[in-house]
């Protein structure tokens, strides 16, 4: 197989933009190096393509090394054919490969290689040929014999002969690559998924009461419902099967088994074929069935919480403003803290005015003087419990005291996990749980993503059965996201933390850890050249993570942007060419960018061949000496700032309103609008047209206008529309 060639057409790409891609990867470059500052040698793939390609190429190495060992195995055992080799090479997956292999793998003791071994194969082979004459019992009298020293080897009469031949001719109707393929396309096309109730007593919440009694086509089957199923059956809830066409399949199997008319063979061999069936067959293509739509639909559900990942991250900053963060509680009390605009936290307390202690006027006169004292801007509030009461208590003391001071409520997903983490304790040793979790409140409303990277990417709250998946698929996947959120956005090498830092191009753990030791040690970075100093970062990580990382203020100004140091050379040369003032450079970038650099180019590509560059490169450049250091997150809407609460009981039927989209799941959108219950906004909601998935319409952050259309108080139900 022509891996390159291959990838190239399921990925729509030309052959040279994979090999070229692909060197690349061997080489040792990560995908976010590539896709910012290798766009020349790709013919740009954004980030996207570019993992596709890399997840693809794994996988057909992986095939092809699988593909030698098979060949190895066979050749060894003096099987292989011109034919069989032909197959072996014209596989394009793992299920066809191992199907081919099937009859040639290495066996456990079986029924089949029991009978082999008491001899009864060419029985088997008499029985197959379907020419016998006389009886079956006549025939199989010749392979009865009694062992003496061996009696496990013995054939003790006629019967066991041909059962043991059956036995042979069960397995390799089993072992056939093509019987397989056959039956599991009839059975995936054919087939029905049904689900019942195993144990109603252990559903407490009745979740899996829609499955108590269901069946689908296995080829309808969304991805949703098939991890729901298997939640349930995990959970002993429920019991779940695959009901085949067993009748087409059996007439499939019997038409390619029995060749000939003969009464003597055919009953014995439709007997074989059911037992094959039955006992060999199904249980295993059900089984690999299940395997794929479960694979399928976790791929679907880690795309769809990759995507609401990403957008989380992507979360615009509110810079310059100092926070009071407060995660709320009931019996512990609230604790609050109040960061500054860098994300220093200058001060901490606990209050109680929430059930069962109550102290609201004592807790407000608290709120209120820290709000004087530090200038407080925003409070951002943590969705948990007792967020409700919180919420009353916050709008009552902005109204009565005619404050400024605006709220937000932020998810508060993953904060507990954070808490009580080792990086949170070594972060803040001095404080406690709740102290910690109220900083992280205030931070992640300051900056998203240096926030939400501290943790594990599966606790952050936009994901749908993340516990139920292949964990390492999902964590590769999930970390390759924020490592393409943090890379876009860039990072202050002067002030990032490790769990920052170790998401940067070419920059691990370790690297992280020995930058952010270096930075304690020799104070602040005045130079990207400056970290070849650093302990183990040598010139390959250094070429990888330069360009992502940002130096404000330091000798060359040149850091403080995504230019990469490899051009610094184009871009002085640049400057003689437009006749710019090299010497202004820092002025200009520091002010905010060089506008009317693209208007001095008349040709891109002519200047680029000037100055030995791609022309997508020098795009780069000019688009960031104009905006030096632009962050991707302003582009995003803003969250929305309150001052009032809203209650559930306060949604009328008809009430128009606007929410940030917290959640997007297969069926629809989970959107906050600011009642402390997310109402669903189901996918046949969400706009006049088709569409097969929330996704095309929205995405995690979203400012979306919706109409109620009902409100459940009993089951804390709202349901919404997009369609006003």
């Amino acid at each position: 197989m022509n891996i390159n060639v291959k990838i190239a057409a399921e990925l729509g790409i030309r052959e040279s933009q994979v090999a070229a891609t692909v060197q690349l990867i061997d080489e040792g470059n990560t995908i976010p190096f590539i896709a910012r500052y290798r766009k020349e040698v790709t013919g740009s793939l954004d980030d996207e393509v570019l993992r596709s390609l890399d997840e693809r190429l794994k996988y057909l190495r992986n095939l092809e090394e699988r593909k030698e060992t098979v060949i190895a195995s066979i050749e060894e055992q003096g099987k292989m054919t011109d034919e069989l080799r032909r197959s072996i090479d014209a596989a394009e997956t793992l299920v066809t490969l191992e199907d081919i292999y099937r009859p040639y793998k290495p066996k456990r003791k079986t029924r089949a290689t029991i009978a082999r071994a008491k001899g009864l194969e060419p029985l088997a082979e008499i029985i197959k040929a379907q020419q016998i004459k006389t009886s079956l019992e006549e025939e199989a009298e010749r392979f009865v014999h009694i062992d003496a020293e061996k009696p496990e080897l013995e054939v003790k009469d006629a019967a066991s002969a041909i059962a043991g031949a059956c036995d042979i001719i069960a397995e390799e109707i089993s072992d056939s690559a093509d019987y397989r393929a056959a039956i599991r396309r009839r059975t995936f096309e054919g087939g029905m998924l049904v689900s019942a109730v195993r144990d109603e007593d252990a559903d407490e919440k009745k979740t899996y009461e829609s499955y108590y009694d269901y069946s689908e086509p296995v080829r309808k089957m969304p991805g949703h419902r098939i991890l729901a199923v298997n939640r349930g059956e995990k959970e002993k809830i429920l019991s779940v099967s695959i009901e085949p066409p067993v009748d087409e399949i059996t007439e499939y199997l019997q038409g390619q088994v029995i060749t000939r008319k003969n009464p003597i063979t055919g009953e014995v061999l439709r007997a074989t074929i059911d037992d094959a069936y039955k006992r060999l067959i199904r249980p295993s293509i059900e089984n690999e069935i299940r395997a794929e739509l479960t694979e399928k639909a976790e791929d679907g559900a880690i795309k769809v919480f990759g995507e609401n990942l990403g957008q989380l991250l992507m979360q615009p900053p509110i810079a310059g403003k100092t926070v009071l963060g407060w995660d709320p509680a009931f019996r512990t009390g609230c604790k609050l803290a109040v960061v500054d605009p860098t994300g220093k936290v200058l001060d901490t307390t606990v209050i109680y005015p929430t059930p069962p202690q109550n102290r609201v006027e004592e807790s407000v006169s608290v709120v209120l003087k820290l709000i004087r004292k530090y200038g407080i801007d925003l409070i951002s509030l943590g969705n948990g419990t007792a967020s409700r009461e919180s919420e009353k208590i916050i709008s009552d003391m902005i109204k009565a005291n005619g404050l400024k001071v605006q709220y937000i409520i932020v998810n508060e997903a993953g904060a507990s996990v954070y808490s009580a983490s080792k990086l949170a304790t070594e972060e803040f040793p001095n404080f406690d749980v709740g102290q910690r979790s109220a900083t992280s409140m205030a931070r992640r409303l300051q900056d998203p993503l240096s926030e939400l990277v501290k943790i594990d990417p599966k606790s952050v709250g936009v994901g749908q059965y993340q516990h139920d998946m292949n964990q390492k698929k999902l964590e590769g996947s999930l970390a390759a996201v924020v490592e393409d959120c943090v890379n876009a956005v860039g990072v202050d090498l002067n002030t990032a933390s490790a769990s920052l830092l170790q998401y940067v191009s070419g920059i691990s753990k370790t690297l992280a850890n020995n930058i952010v030791e270096y930075r304690e040690s020799n104070g602040m970075f005045l130079s990207r050249k400056e970290l070849l100093k650093v302990a183990k970062l040598g010139p390959k990580a250094f070429e990888q993570c330069a360009g992502f990382l940002r130096i404000r203020g330091g000798k060359e100004p040149l850091d403080a942007t995504a230019v990469h140091p490899e051009s610094y050379g184009v871009v002085k040369q640049l400057f003689e060419m437009l006749g710019f003032d090299s010497g202004e450079l820092a002025k200009k970038l520091a002010g905010g960018g060089m506008a009317g650099v693209a208007k001095s180019i008349a040709s891109y590509k002519d200047m680029a061949a000037k100055l030995g560059v791609g022309e997508p490169t020098l795009r780069d450049i000019v688009k960031e000496l104009e905006k030096p250091g632009r962050d991707p997150r302003d582009e995003m809407p803003a969250p929305i700032l309150k001052s009032d609460v809203l209650e559930m009981e306060d949604l009328t039927e008809g009430m128009i309103l606007k929410g940030t989209v917290r959640n997007v799941i297969d069926f629809g959108a989970f959107v906050d609008i600011g009642v402390h219950q997310d109402g669903l906004v189901h996918i046949s909601q969400m706009a006049d047209r088709y569409i097969k998935h929330p996704l095309e319409v929205v995405a995690v952050g979203d400012i979306v206008e919706v109409k109620v259309l009902s409100v459940d108080l009993k089951k804390q139900r709202i349901a919404l529309t997009m369609k006003i």
